[in-house]
């Protein structure tokens, strides 16, 4: 394993007076061939204030974990967590109600039972090269299994909603013993702080690769539930002839599959992944109250009209209740609301005035989002594939580029600084003016500050004429 070098210069002093072993995502990562920044360290053989003795010459050294047996050294710009193997026993609901005692003596297997999974448990010995590994983890890591560490796994119920994004993340499925001890424990989620669960959803969007996989361990540990919106998509019927792939909840894992192997999911930053996650996931939310059996093209058909503009309130309340910031929502609804834009279009061909209002639509989304988002959609109904529909979604990136509009909604011109220089007191009816000002810029009647300025004096000829 490479270890940073200033790291390493502490391994050593720490090798004279106890056991220093790289544990945890660390050592996981390095198995995977993922280059990892995030180095947990943990020490046998001394106490608490041994290791922050040996640890103190080298840096700034937090110690608020001391209950916990955690102390934190900060080398330069990094920061390590140096920690004494410890016993937890449980004695209170939710994932904080344990009593933690650390204990030196602690030997390898037990050290490893009480962490989540087993392919979180392996061990590295830096000085002797070789992985400490009595649980097994490294055969689960190879067989991309997730097993549960130990018995004390039911004790923190957060552990299964780690399993949710570790499997979105590192393509894992849950070893079935692990799925029966989740459900089990499934009433237990109403314990978690809602932080804690925006913190595992969160990573499942903006780290998870194969998103799918999180959706499957939602659903084989029945904790699906606790999310209704989404549960909701399961057995909810599509027309097969638009939908071979199966039910809306089929489909939307389809979808975000094909979401994360878009080039424009793989190079955003996390922010961008996130809105786009959560729009792809959420995109559907409106089908189940909306879809029907009814004629269309001489044929009885499950349709679900409407169901774009009905899936705002279960997106934005389904966010709510997994505790997403507060500016996602806004961002989210938008897309979901016209996520079928393209199939309003005559055969993919956008008049500006229909790409401006759409643009102000979606704002603070963007019509580039929506595209993307629509790309997904389309991609995820196997093994369907409509190259005409793929190619209107573009005509509408390209004429969003065209128009400077793709990362942007349109910009009034004129403002209310403009209404001043004519004459006019700053008041009430400043309003309907830039109102009408916005609208006749949407339809282009004029697209710049010349145009605009003549189209204000002449509007406001006929509305003050005291002013001519």
């Amino acid at each position: 394993m490479r270890i940073p070098e200033d790291l390493g210069v502490v391994l050593n002093a720490l090798r004279a007076a106890g056991r220093p072993r790289l544990v945890g995502g660390c050592v996981r990562d390095w198995l995977l061939g993922i280059e990892s920044s995030d180095f947990d360290v943990e020490v046998g053989g001394l106490d608490f204030d041994q290791l922050h003795r040996v640890l103190a010459p080298f840096g700034s050294t937090d110690v608020v974990g001391r209950s916990f047996g955690v102390i934190k050294l900060r080398l330069g710009p990094r920061e390590y967590d140096f920690s004494l193997p410890r016993r937890e026993s449980k004695t209170g609901a939710g994932h904080r109600g344990f009593t933690i005692e650390p204990d030196p003596s602690l030997n390898d297997r037990d050290a490893a039972a009480r962490r989540d999974f087993t392919l979180n448990s392996i061990a590295y010995d830096p000085f002797e090269k070789t992985l400490i590994d009595p649980l097994g983890g490294e055969k689960d890591l190879r067989a991309g299994v997730l097993r549960h560490a130990g018995p004390s796994f039911a004790d923190d119920p957060l552990r299964v909603l780690r399993a949710f994004q570790f499997a979105a993340r590192f393509d894992l499925r849950l070893a079935p013993e692990t799925a029966a001890l989740c459900r089990e424990i499934a009433p237990s989620f109403l314990e978690l702080p809602v932080e804690r669960v925006w913190h595992e959803w969160d990573k499942w969007a903006v780290k998870g690769v194969k998103p799918a996989r999180g959706l499957a361990v939602l659903e084989e540990s029945g904790w699906l539930r606790h999310f209704p919106e989404l549960a909701s998509l399961r057995g909810c019927p599509q027309e097969p002839e638009w939908h071979p792939e199966g039910d809306v909840y089929d489909h939307t894992a389809y979808c975000l599959e094909a979401l994360t192997k878009l080039p424009e999911w793989r190079q955003a930053d996390p922010a961008k992944r996130r809105l786009l996650s959560f729009a792809v996931l959420t995109h559907d939310f409106g089908k189940p109250s909306t879809t029907k059996r009814m004629e269309r093209r001489g044929l009885m058909r499950w349709t679900s009209l409407g169901h774009e503009a009905a899936g705002a309130a279960p997106a934005i309340r389904f966010l709510e209740s997994i505790g997403a910031p507060l500016d996602l929502a806004p961002q989210v609804a938008p897309l979901v609301m016209h996520h079928l834009a393209h199939h309003h279009s005559r055969n993919g061909l956008y008049t500006d005035t229909q790409v401006r209002r759409l643009a102000r639509k979606l704002a603070p989304a963007t019509i580039d989002d929506l595209c993307t988002v629509m790309v997904a959609d389309s991609r995820g109904r196997p093994p369907l594939h409509s190259p005409d529909i793929l190619a209107y979604i573009e005509r509408l990136r390209a004429r969003a580029r065209q128009l400077s509009l793709q990362h942007a909604a349109p910009r009034p011109l004129i403002q209310g600084r403009h209404l001043v220089s004519c004459g006019l007191a700053p008041g009430p009816a400043f309003k309907p003016i830039l109102d009408a000002a916005f609208e006749a810029q949407l339809d282009g009647v004029f697209t710049d500050d010349l145009s605009g300025a003549a189209w204000l004096q002449n509007h406001l000829r006929h509305r003050y004429p005291h002013l001519s």
